[in-house]
Parts: structure tokens; C-alpha cells; sequence
């Protein structure tokens, strides 16, 4: 089953698509952050395009308009990239929306149609002060 996984901002602006297939009609909140960084860190690694449009800022990149720039023929480590994505979701980095209603846990089990929507929704830090 192919599932569209978006990134949206608050007022529900869609920054960014992408296409996951799952063996299954049900998976966790973790599997479905897994799948989506596993799946963001193969298309790169595949092209080595340097630059990088995922969730997560790989390490040793710089944060640009399209997406993170890396070295040229630098590949990202997915088992690294997952663990801070887990990571970010415990500590709050961004959310998760399935069909509109907010994800509370990493082991939250989720059943999946072909009409499912999900949506990760960063949080940026407010500057002032």
C-alpha cells in the first residue's frame, strides 16, 4: 500500500511529498519514521546530488532554502539519521498528523487505508528575546 507522507508548516502549507509502500494496513508511528527516513536517506545516497531534503539535518551540512547542502559524494548513514528522528519526535522537534488527529507515542499503532493522510509538522524555535 502506497501511502503520501507530506510536510506541512502550522497554516498547513505542504513543503515537501513523498511516497511510502508498506507491506502491511497497519504499522507504529516508529515504523512509519523509520520507513520515511530510511526511504529520504536511499534517494539521496542513490544520486549523491548534494543536497539533501529530508527531516532530519544530516551532520557536517548547511541548512539552505531547497534542503540541506552536504559535501559532494557524501552519503548519510540511515541508521544515524533514524535514531535522531526517533529521538526529535520524544523530545518534541515536530509532530505527527494521521488523518488530522496528532500521534501521542512512538508505539501508537495505526491502521492504513489508501486514503490515510500523514503529515509531520516541525516546530521552529521562536527568535527574539
Amino acid at each position: 500500500m502506497i501511502i503520501t507522507i507530506k510536510d506541512e508548516t502550522f497554516a498547513g502549507k505542504v513543503l515537501n511529498e513523498l511516497n511510502l509502500n508498506f507491506k502491511s494496513e497497519s504499522a507504529t508511528i516508529k515504523d512509519i519514521i523509520e520507513q520515511r527516513v530510511s526511504q529520504e536517506v536511499e534517494n539521496y545516497n542513490q544520486k549523491l546530488s548534494g543536497f539533501f531534503n529530508g527531516l532530519i539535518e544530516p551532520n557536517d551540512a548547511e541548512k539552505t532554502l531547497n534542503g540541506y547542502k552536504l559535501k559532494p559524494k557524501k552519503t548519510i548513514d540511515a541508521e544515524k539519521q533514524i535514531y535522531i528522528a526517533l529521538d526529535a519526535f520524544l523530545k518534541n522537534g515536530y509532530f505527527i498528523l494521521v488523518d488530522n488527529l496528532q500521534a501521542e507515542s512512538l508505539e501508537q499503532e495505526i491502521t492504513l487505508t489508501k486514503n490515510t493522510t500523514i503529515s509531520f509538522v516541525k516546530l521552529t524555535p521562536l527568535i527574539g528575546g
